[in-house]
């Protein structure tokens, strides 16, 4: 997980995981919706990811 993609899971939680795949974006955008937080940590949860 590089800085310049934790920096993006900040501000652009739907963009950061945009090459995990689309249920990734779908599931964050979603959230985003809901709230920037919970957008921001499943973001980075997705990209913490090891076995993705």
């Amino acid at each position: 997980m590089g800085f310049w993609r934790v920096i993006l899971a900040i501000f652009l939680p739907p963009l950061a995981v945009l090459d995990k795949g689309c249920g990734s974006v779908v599931i964050v955008a979603i959230l985003t919706v809901f709230g920037w937080v919970p957008g921001v940590i499943a973001a980075l949860i997705i990209l913490n990811n090891p076995n993705r």
